[in-house]
């Protein structure tokens, strides 16, 4: 390692780390020293924040994204060390020490996420699927994913395998067509824990995927407002997709349901958080996404919103820690979530994974001390008494009139 490198690690701490990962996942393409070999096959999406585009996995202390590459520009450079080691430098200057370069199984390090047809009847004016040359369009039958699925379990080791689809023809013959790929991969891999992200329209839907064989479901109500949702994808739902959502918590059961919200559509903060909680109370877990623009989905956003502003990193961590906090006052964990894009965290700030409270310091459980029948000094705020576990948030002792002594508000630690 450099001195230079050593001496960022040294000094660079978590919470910076987080901003860090915020303006690399929101920030321009990497680009790659002239005859620089990547040593794993580059991923190309045809979904996700990164449709359309070339791009490979990085990772950094416990983060990791996924960005675009290039030869010839970019925002950041990969820098190679004479010792091998690999850095990201921005404006010249070290910008990430000591990163590493993930291999991608199907979309996502760690997983196989398929799309198994980009094409779509609804055109929500965000999403670039759709609107994808034809040469990166993919329409995907079972066997062809089930042969896939050998090729990467052959070369790497993972248990999650998630699907996702536009809308052809009809809801009917989409969901008829991933409940055959799921039931399929099931069969063949009882094993995997397996994620869907459909569009579904009635509980059958719901009941029909769950019954195929799959763990999780994301249904997204894309916007934060309802005034939004109707200018960026006119063609949907949004109050049955919340209907659905209800349905899918009682169905998959309570942390086994997520919902996206994307920002970045001239809403305000507020807007964001009344959606999350809105998604909290009913038992769904939250995944927000920062808005990306792209050649495919400037102009249908202009369309339906007016020109936006590229999001902003700060923002990014802002409202995760609101996420956090929001989630964690309705028993909710992304780390329960094991399939899907909370489970690969390549594009977002993810809560509990990304940010933690400088309450959980480890895997043990914390009985936080507290001091009853006691007015609260000035920094003390009157909640119920935790036992706090990593990975189980939900369970607490209540204990009446107990006070717990928060020296600090929760933080990125």
């Amino acid at each position: 390692m450099s001195e230079e490198s050593h001496m960022h690690e040294s000094t660079i701490d978590r919470t910076e780390l987080v901003e860090r990962k915020a303006i690399l996942a929101l920030g321009g393409a990497v680009r790659l020293p002239a005859g620089f070999l990547l040593p794993f096959k580059i991923s190309r999406s045809t979904a996700g924040p990164g449709a359309g585009f070339s791009s490979v996995a990085i990772g950094f202390d416990r983060f990791r994204v996924k960005k675009s590459i290039s030869y010839d520009s970019g925002e950041f450079d990969l820098v190679q060390s004479e010792d091998g080691m690999l850095s990201l430098y921005r404006g010249g200057k070290l910008f990430i020490a000591d990163i590493s370069l993930l291999p991608i199984v199907r979309h996502c390090p760690g997983q196989a996420f398929f799309n198994l047809d980009s094409r779509c009847e609804y055109r929500c004016a965000f999403c670039s699927s759709p609107r994808l040359p034809e040469k990166d369009l993919k329409n995907m039958t079972t066997e062809k994913i089930l042969e896939l699925l050998e090729e990467s379990l052959s070369l790497q080791h993972f248990g999650t395998v998630s699907f996702t689809s536009g809308v052809i023809v009809s809801i009917d013959e989409t969901i008829e067509r991933m409940v055959d790929v799921v039931s399929s991969v099931h069969r063949k891999y009882p094993d995997l824990r397996i994620g869907v992200e459909p569009y579904v329209s009635t509980e059958e839907h719901v009941v029909a995927l769950k019954e195929a064989g799959a763990n999780e479901i994301k249904l997204n109500v894309q916007c934060a407002t309802d005034e939004l949702f109707g200018r960026i994808c006119p063609d949907l739902d949004r109050d049955n997709i919340l209907e659905m959502l209800k349905i899918s918590v009682k169905i998959f059961g309570k942390g086994n349901v997520t919902s996206n919200i994307i920002y970045g559509f001239r809403e305000t903060d507020d807007d964001v958080t009344n959606a999350i909680e809105e998604l909290c109370k009913i038992g769904v877990i939250p995944g927000l996404r920062a808005l990306r623009i792209n050649d495919y989905n400037r102009q249908p956003l202009i369309d339906a919103v007016g020109p936006l502003e590229k999001s902003d990193p700060d923002r990014m961590v802002r409202l995760a820690e609101i996420q956090k906090d929001l989630m964690s006052r309705y028993g909710l964990d992304t780390r329960t979530s094991k399939t899907m894009c909370l489970e690969c965290g390549c594009c977002d700030i993810v809560p509990f994974r990304d940010i933690r409270s400088s309450l959980f310091l480890d895997d043990s459980i914390y009985r936080i001390n507290y001091l009853a029948d006691r007015g609260p000094p000035r920094h003390l705020y009157r909640v119920p008494t935790y036992d706090v576990s990593l990975f189980d948030t939900t369970a607490l002792h209540y204990s009446r009139n107990a006070w717990i002594c928060i020296l600090a508000r929760t933080h990125i630690d």
